[in-house]
């Protein structure tokens, strides 16, 4: 429909407002959008923002969704190497703990592998770790001595504890 000023120094790179054309798409979102194209100088990327908050100004929204991809990406993070299967209760202050039991556990696992200079992955070290959980062998040595080519595959010689 028509495009608002910007200052393009900002990296806003244009603000434009308008209608969907589709013939579903008019009836079911009749109200106006706005498209706002946005150069990320920092990532060289160009990022285009769909939106229908009309107060914000064009930075302040492309600020915003910078963030809240941040944010998106922090998620992935944690889903990726905490390992976190299932919360055990379900309020706020009970996942808060999990989730901060979880980076410690990492954070803790991350300096064990940096001062022992193991040469193995975070993740290596966590699955090592939890295959020799009962063994008393020092960790520097169960960490360095054997020989772990896939340790997904081992043989766990562990005993199961029935009963439970």
């Amino acid at each position: 429909m028509y495009s608002r000023a910007v200052d393009k120094t900002t990296g806003v790179i244009n603000d434009q407002i308008g209608r969907l054309l589709g013939p579903k798409s008019r009836i079911e979102y009749s109200e106006k959008l706005r498209r706002i194209k946005y150069y990320d100088a920092e990532h060289d990327l160009h990022l285009v923002f769909l939106t229908n908050n009309m107060d914000l100004n064009a930075t302040e929204i492309a600020f915003l969704y910078k963030k809240r991809w941040e944010v998106e990406m922090l998620f992935k993070w944690m889903k990726q190497h905490l390992k976190i299967k299932a919360f055990r209760g379900t309020t706020i202050n009970a996942v808060k703990i999990q989730i901060y039991c979880a980076i410690i556990a990492y954070c803790l696992v991350a300096l064990v592998g940096y001062k022992l200079k193991v040469g193995r992955s975070i993740y290596e070290i966590l699955q090592i770790l939890s295959i020799s959980l009962l063994n008393k062998t020092p960790v520097k040595e169960i960490l360095t001595k054997h020989d772990y080519n896939n340790v997904k595959e081992l043989n766990n010689n562990q005993l199961i504890i029935s009963g439970f």
